[in-house]
């Protein structure tokens, strides 16, 4: 698999939607996770991520202007133990909960399906790192319709042990723009993760169409002593 330079992958699409990354800094140090939202309507748009305790909520930035939460207000981030937990929707609770009861992160997601948005069906996606004594692993999954066709959901996971340093892996919601919007198709993709946290903060944020872009998290975790260090960007100010 070619090795995509995420700057590149970012600005070349105006609408990826909601993304994910996961992957080691290149000096090998931290575990890292970026998380981003973007929106066309001015629900979507209303947004701000906001800390809550050591995960992530978003909210209304004008709670005037909030006409639907269904989709758009959740948790993306919560941590359950030794375990960090990314999504793209209410999925986050559900694998939190059953985790916490024992279930596995594939079980967890075998309860949901793709969001109820006809006629997009948006994919959910969803990510996990597991720290251990020796390091940590990490896996992704989405959860998508039938190309367009709701009858079926198709559920796909994918596992990564011993990351290598300066790589990580995106997945996204959409292709790209479009009306019914282009579900993301294929594996999640392989991109180089380079710079400080606050580097690769500013290269993400840059990046994301201006139009678009809605809210940016970013969380390096350092994988000797567990501590973390946090970013959040949000366009609404």
């Amino acid at each position: 698999m070619i090795k995509l330079d995420i700057a590149k992958e970012l600005s070349s699409n105006d609408y990826p939607g909601r993304g994910i990354i996961i992957g080691k800094s290149d000096d090998g140090l931290s575990a890292v996770t970026a998380y981003f939202i973007m929106g066309r309507s001015v629900n979507s748009r209303n947004r701000v991520f906001t800390r809550d305790g050591n995960g992530l909520r978003t909210e209304a930035f004008d709670p005037s202007l909030l006409t639907d939460p269904h989709l758009i207000i959740y948790a993306p981030v919560r941590v359950l133990g030794n375990k960090l937990i990314v999504t793209n929707g209410d999925q986050t609770d559900t694998i939190y909960d059953l985790m916490d009861k024992q279930f596995t992160f594939e079980q967890a997601l075998r309860t949901r399906e793709f969001e109820d948005d006809a006629p997009n069906y948006t994919p959910r996606i969803s990510g996990i790192l597991r720290f251990e004594e020796d390091g940590f692993n990490y896996a992704m999954s989405i959860l998508k319709s039938a190309n367009g066709n709701p009858d079926s959901c198709q559920r796909h996971t994918f596992t990564y042990t011993n990351p290598l340093k300066g790589e990580g892996h995106f997945i996204h919601t959409y292709m790209g723009d479009g009306n019914p919007l282009p579900s993301f198709e294929g594996e999640p993709k392989l991109i180089g993760i380079s710079g400080n946290i606050d580097e690769f903060t500013d290269m993400l944020w840059s990046n994301l169409n201006e139009d678009n872009k809605v809210s940016l998290f970013v969380r390096y975790v350092n994988l000797e002593d567990g501590t973390e260090e946090t970013r959040i960007v949000n366009k609404n100010k």
